[in-house]
């Protein structure tokens, strides 16, 4: 089972948020994940970024592979690079 770290969008139409979770790789994109480890806001000024570092550095440390988003959003979170 390969695992994954990505955005699940939440929200209105045209109002998007999104959840930061893992996941199994043959999942929707919207459809069952893991865990929630963390939000993001890309409409506030500047955008909302609230990731559990921790979880997430556990999820890739068991071999979960984020996302290109998801690796961008980390590196802007503070996690270290690696």
């Amino acid at each position: 089972m390969a695992v994954h770290i990505r955005l699940r969008r939440t929200g209105r139409s045209k109002k998007p948020a999104y959840r930061v979770v893992v996941a199994d790789s043959r999942a929707a994109r919207d459809g069952r994940f893991i865990e929630i480890i963390g939000h993001y806001n890309p409409l506030t000024t500047p955008p909302t970024i609230d990731i559990k570092l921790d979880k997430a550095s556990e999820w890739i440390k068991k071999g979960a592979q984020p996302s290109n988003t998801v690796r961008t959003l980390l590196l802007r979170a503070g996690a270290a690079r690696g």
